[in-house]
This record gives structure tokens, C-alpha cells and sequence, in this order.
């Protein structure tokens, strides 16, 4: 009995994406990813030609996500002739845990088609647009012990929903200030009753 979901045929050769409309099976989508492979995140080699950079701000949220959560995607690589796998995605994650083994799609791409991932990933992903209903939704449910995975959502939900959904305490008064204030703006006890 065959599968239908089989990406690979009885000859070897590789099918189309199972499952795709015959419209999509039209363009010729081929599946790129070799294998899924488990390697020390040291032994990548960071792309050179890599044009993104990395904050302090993500690096932090990224650590505690990673603490929080785990490993929960694969960085993306191709092989390079003498066998070592050169990063296309996930550069950050392979610096921030250089000591472990991480997950590694190892996908068939030559330099030019890893060049032009590398390219268009991220920006390809930030065409998405958000729905605040459902983003509200989410960060009503989602919890976390991190300042800067707490940044992370606060920016992603931008402010105001996020102070919808956490209101701010009134400040407190600087009552130990009053005189400081009174003189820096001129005002007198009981004038602005």
C-alpha cells in the first residue's frame, strides 16, 4: 500500500510536495530538505555573506525563549563540498548555544539558491500582517519569567493594545518632591485643586 503523503517515489527520485492542489503541482514545487540532522551548533559555519544582524534585544529575547521553551525550530544549512554544513538561517541561535547539539535541516540547495534564501527569508516572513483580535487573544494566555521575551510581546502587540490588555498603575505621587515641583513649575499649595 503507498502513502500518499511519500515524498519519495519507488525509484528514488523525489515527488512534488504530496498534497498540493494539481494548480500547485503545476509550478513544480520541489522539496529541498534533505535530512533533518542533529549537530553541535560550533561546527556550523556562519554564511559570510549573512547581511543580517542581531541586537541586544533579540539576543536576550531569543535566550529566554530558549530557556522557556527550547529548541523549537531548525536553523537551515546547506553542504558544502568538504562536508561542512554552512548556515543560511539561524545564525543567532548557533551563536547563543554554541555547546549544543541543535537541530539542523540540511537542505539541497547550490550557493546561488542559498543565496537567494538567505536573501528573502526573513523579509519574506515580515510581509505577514498581524490581526489584533488574535494577537490580544494570545498574549492574554501567554506568560513569562523574562524581561526581554516580556519586550518582545510588548512590541509585537505595540502599545496600545498592550496596555489594554495591561493597564498601567497610576504613577505614584512624588509627594517627597513637592517643594522641587512647586518651585520648577511655579505653582503654590492648593493652587491647582
Amino acid at each position: 500500500m503507498e502513502s500518499t503523503s511519500a515524498l519519495n517515489r519507488k525509484d528514488g527520485q523525489r515527488e512534488d510536495c504530496a498534497g498540493l492542489s494539481s494548480a500547485a503541482n503545476q509550478l513544480r514545487i520541489r522539496d529541498r530538505i534533505r535530512e533533518l540532522r542533529r549537530v553541535p551548533a560550533k561546527d556550523l559555519l556562519p554564511n559570510p555573506r549573512n547581511w543580517r544582524r542581531h541586537p541586544k534585544a533579540q539576543a536576550d529575547a531569543l535566550r529566554g525563549l530558549l530557556t522557556e521553551i527550547g529548541y523549537a525550530d531548525a536553523l537551515l544549512a546547506r553542504q558544502l563540498s568538504n562536508g561542512k554544513l554552512m548556515l543560511i538561517d539561524g545564525h543567532l541561535r548557533a551563536e547563543t548555544t554554541p555547546d549544543f547539539e541543535v537541530p539542523v535541516l540540511i537542505l539541497d540547495l547550490d550557493e546561488a539558491e542559498a543565496d537567494k534564501l538567505l536573501l528573502t527569508l526573513d523579509p519574506l516572513a515580515s510581509l505577514a500582517e498581524s490581526n489584533a483580535e488574535r494577537i490580544g487573544a494570545l498574549l492574554q494566555t501567554v506568560k513569562t519569567d523574562s524581561p526581554a521575551v516580556e519586550e518582545l510581546l510588548r512590541r509585537t502587540a505595540g502599545p496600545r493594545l498592550w496596555n489594554l490588555i495591561h493597564p498601567q498603575a497610576e504613577p505614584p505621587a512624588l509627594i517627597d518632591q513637592a517643594g522641587e515641583l512647586q518651585k520648577k513649575w511655579s505653582t503654590r499649595p492648593g493652587q491647582l485643586s
